[in-house]
């Protein structure tokens, strides 16, 4: 039995992805901050229901003790570490010239310092334990493409795609893997908030920045949890491993490259 490691699975993509890759027959740690007990719990009981074992952690992706705690855990509860999903991050809609200092190093220090660190313990317990792993990440739709009023948080995405290309190349010999997944417009609560603060700025009323920014998908909608999750899914199981170091989009047909 495998064991699989979701940051941010409280709600929204993360918990889409535990749930998808529990259904996979994987055991599953879920982790998130301390303010998302509760979410988390429902979670981990939505876990063991589908019949593998599941653990609820709580930490910060920003503080390295707190990740070294959380694949520690995983680990001593569930008995190894084989896949990390290091999907846990914020966004940020805010015109560049309004942006602080501590707001730009706030969200690359979640998006970016807390990927890196999730991305490094986990390829040391894989490391450790001398029978290779999968290592995925959370970049993005603009990890691809630099969105205006999304200037900050697309920075922080192209360098999880960096970050990814050089981890494959690092632990490629101790039969690690490293990709990333990159959503575009999907219906959680992140991009409501991005809506409503689309919105505000552009003095549209609530879901038209969603709608207008939905227009462009060659699929006609938007995207749930589960359609990034059954991509997860892929990256994490063994046909995917002669792959490596890549981001591919999950966005329903709104950038071509």
């Amino acid at each position: 039995m495998t064991v699989a490691h979701i940051t941010g699975a409280a709600r929204g993509i993360g918990k889409a992805i535990a749930l998808r890759l529990a259904a996979d027959g994987h055991d599953i740690a879920v982790s998130d901050l301390p303010a998302m007990t509760e979410e988390l719990e429902k979670t981990r009981a939505e876990i063991e229901a589908s019949g593998v074992r599941a653990v609820a952690l709580t930490g910060d992706v920003t503080d390295p003790e707190s990740v070294r705690r959380i694949v520690e855990q995983t680990a001593e509860q569930l008995g190894s570490l084989d896949v990390m999903v290091a999907n846990a991050g914020i966004a940020q809609t805010k015109a560049l010239l309004d942006v602080t200092p501590d707001e730009y190093d706030l969200v690359h220090r979640v998006n970016g310092k807390g990927l890196f660190l999730c991305y490094t313990e986990a390829a040391r317990q894989m490391i450790k334990q001398g029978r290779g792993g999968k290592i995925i990440g959370a970049s993005s739709i603009a990890g691809h493409k630099g969105f205006g009023l999304l200037g900050v948080y697309s920075s922080s995405k192209f360098g999880v795609r960096a970050l990814t290309q050089a981890a494959a190349q690092e632990w490629a010999e101790h039969g690690i893997t490293v990709n990333a997944y990159c959503p575009g417009i999907v219906d959680t609560q992140m991009w409501v908030e991005v809506d409503r603060d689309l919105g505000a700025i552009n003095d549209m009323a609530e879901g038209e920045s969603m709608k207008a920014m939905a227009a462009g998908i060659t699929l006609g909608r938007v995207s749930q949890g589960s359609d990034v999750a059954a991509f997860v899914s892929y990256l994490a199981g063994p046909d995917s491993d002669y792959m490596t170091g890549q981001s591919p989009l999950i966005d329903g047909g709104m950038l071509f490259v």
